[in-house]
């Protein structure tokens, strides 16, 4: 009986987090660096920047297509080396890249915090932020975003859902003095002709940013010169949505699972793959966009993934309850089903 107490006493028992090493600090710290750099050459690309993608590429036919295509990582490997010149010797540049990185990178750093911190409160062990670098514009923006392995069991209902909303909750806080920047920062193109044969990337604003620009009286409708704080707080936007859908490990998988338990949250998962699906075809039919294709695989994985049980099941207290609908409102104000138009 002695025995069985103990170990009981060991599982509820508030105990400290591991500390990183310092190898773990570097590796991480190497990381974010890279994905430093592959943000801010993104930056300045299009579609978020002012340097267009593979300038010399424009086959008009099929077949010019075909006969490009053994061309194209020879000039995509010259265009980042052009960009990366025009970095160094070109301070608007620099400038336009900088604003970019930092911003998308200070909305990623406050939402992997807002977890990893929480896990520090809740003695769950955790690993530092692992940012993922991909090469300019093969992963969105230059990266994959960034993302915590918890390595030990959660030890409560109220810990999965603290844990699982800190990080949300954080990252959307912190990209709004990013989207204040945009707003103030926002010049009109004018004059500038579009024709109705010309190729357009149409980002679709998320309602935060629309209340926000009605606010202050900025028509959307009318064309904007291209502004990195506004592309990171898209980006910002996007990526939290992304999060709060409620499915598998998701952050709004693991509200859901919290507040609702294990049922809801195995209808939940399947109900938001169907939508996500629908909404993949319906944006590729009417817009020609296949961003939604990339979400719906995203939720297909997270169906399969198990979500850990909480060692103490007892339900959340009200408190959490009108947090978890306030992570709703969020969730409302940043997703949009089709992010991405092609015209």
């Amino acid at each position: 009986m002695s025995d069985i107490n103990s170990l009981s006493n060991q599982l509820f028992e508030k105990k400290h987090a591991m500390r990183p090493t310092a190898r773990t600090w570097i590796k991480h710290t190497l990381l974010l660096f890279l994905t430093f750099l592959t943000c801010t050459v993104a930056g300045v690309i299009q579609p978020f920047g002012i340097i267009p993608f593979l300038p010399s590429l424009n086959p008009e036919t099929l077949t010019e297509l075909l006969y490009a295509l053994p061309t194209i990582p020879f000039q995509y490997v010259q265009m980042i080396f052009d960009v990366c010149y025009l970095l160094i010797t070109d301070f608007r540049y620099l400038e336009y890249g900088l604003s970019f990185s930092l911003s998308i990178l200070f909305i990623l750093i406050c939402h992997e915090m807002g977890h990893y911190i929480a896990c520090r409160i809740y003695g769950v062990d955790a690993t530092l932020p692992y940012f993922i670098p991909t090469p300019p514009l093969v992963g969105p923006a230059g990266t994959l975003g960034a993302f915590i392995k918890i390595v030990s069991p959660m030890p409560s209902r109220k810990a999965v859902f603290d844990i699982g909303v800190a990080g949300p909750i954080a990252g959307f806080i912190a990209l709004i003095p990013i989207a204040f920047l945009a707003i103030v920062t926002t010049q009109y193109a004018e004059n500038v002709p579009v024709s109705s044969d010309e190729f357009q990337i149409i980002f679709s604003d998320p309602l935060f940013y629309r209340i926000l620009t009605s606010l202050v009286g900025i028509d959307l409708n009318q064309p904007i010169y291209s502004n990195p704080f506004y592309f990171a707080t898209w980006l910002g936007l996007l990526v939290t949505a992304l999060n709060l859908i409620p499915s598998g490990q998701l952050d709004g998988g693991h509200a859901i699972f919290a507040v609702f338990g294990r049922r809801v949250h195995y209808w939940t998962g399947r109900i938001a793959f169907v939508l996500m699906a629908v909404f993949s075809i319906l944006g590729m039919y009417f817009y020609g966009s296949p961003s939604g294709l990339l979400f719906a695989v995203i939720l297909a994985v997270m169906m399969r993934v198990k979500h850990p049980e909480p060692i103490d099941d007892t339900p959340l207290d009200f408190k959490r309850k009108l947090i978890a609908f306030a992570t709703l409102i969020i969730f409302i104000l940043c997703f949009v089903p089709f992010p991405i138009q092609l015209k």
